[in-house]
């Protein structure tokens, strides 16, 4: 496994719309690996692959609390096939976007579709914080954000911020030759 650099929004690699996997084989598998132990490094609880520089519908996830033992969950062209018509509001994060939250309202139960670890079709019924990470990181395989949920006076408030923070941020070092 080996730890992969987040890309940090505003970047155009963000907004493209991930292609599917053909199957899980061990190039899909390596990614998701690779993936969890980003996602538990930075820390967070769902990385999609577009945020790694990989425009594959792939997500992982753990949603579970400090004190519980890990439950890794491996997605590999995740589509919801039935969503709730209650909806529900939580507060939403992203690695892509550091240090900013905002509300979201989302389906509070859905059911995805998903070729696992093992390349087994398998379906998932979620709801409460599984539900919302679930929307959250399949978003990413269309190119959606979380702030392209919220208003446009607050996205633009958050993407402004992150677009100083990267200008303020040193270029590495390049060797000449």
């Amino acid at each position: 496994m080996a730890k992969r650099q987040i890309i940090i929004a505003p970047d155009p690699r963000l907004k493209v719309k991930a292609k599917a996997v053909a199957r899980v084989d061990d190039i899909v598998r390596r990614l998701m690996d690779d993936m969890l132990e980003t996602m538990y490094a930075a820390p967070g609880i769902g990385l999609a692959a577009p945020q790694v520089g990989e425009a594959l519908r792939v997500i992982v996830l753990d949603v579970a609390g400090r004190d519980e033992k890990p439950r890794p969950m491996k997605f590999a062209n995740p589509e919801v096939v039935w969503a709730s018509d209650e909806r529900a509001v939580q507060e939403e994060g992203c690695l892509s976007l550091p240090e900013h939250f905002a509300e979201v309202e989302r389906p509070a139960r859905v059911r995805v579709r998903y070729l696992d670890y093992d390349n087994e079709i398998r379906e998932i019924e979620a709801d409460g914080t599984l539900a919302t990470c679930l929307q959250h990181e399949m978003d990413h395989l269309e190119g959606t954000l979380f702030v392209d949920h919220i208003s446009m006076l607050k996205r633009n408030i958050i993407l402004r911020k992150l677009r100083k923070m990267k200008r303020a941020e040193p270029e590495p070092a390049r060797l000449r030759a």
